[in-house]
């Protein structure tokens, strides 16, 4: 892909937890404004996962990187963040839920 005269190397292409995670964040910092579009309820579900999807381009096309070594090493860091965050969340839905479904079957277990 090409914009703005620059062609996106195909070695960064694929996905970014940081875009994914921290998609409103992510977007200000990395000067690429369509991860915005995530505070719109509903469509936010979809967009989330496009961010994911062409973070990497879009960052690397509104970017001043020179080199692909220097955009990986400043993206590994969102990438590192996103991806711990998304365990976190994941671990903390599975808990919620075997909380809830110990509460239920204690109060079943009651009567």
């Amino acid at each position: 892909m090409q914009e703005n005269g620059k062609v996106t190397p195909q070695e960064i292409k694929g996905w970014n937890w940081g875009a994914f995670m921290y998609n409103v964040f992510w977007g200000i910092g990395n000067k690429t404004y369509l991860p915005l579009l995530t505070i719109i309820p509903i469509f936010n579900i979809v967009w989330i996962f496009i961010v994911g999807f062409k973070g990497n381009e879009w960052a690397w096309q509104k970017g001043d990187y020179q080199d692909v070594e220097t955009f990986k090493a400043v993206q590994a860091t969102w990438n590192r963040a996103g991806l711990f965050n998304f365990i976190i969340a994941i671990a903390i839905f599975v808990l919620y839920w075997v909380f809830i479904g110990s509460m239920i079957a204690s109060l079943f277990n009651n009567y």
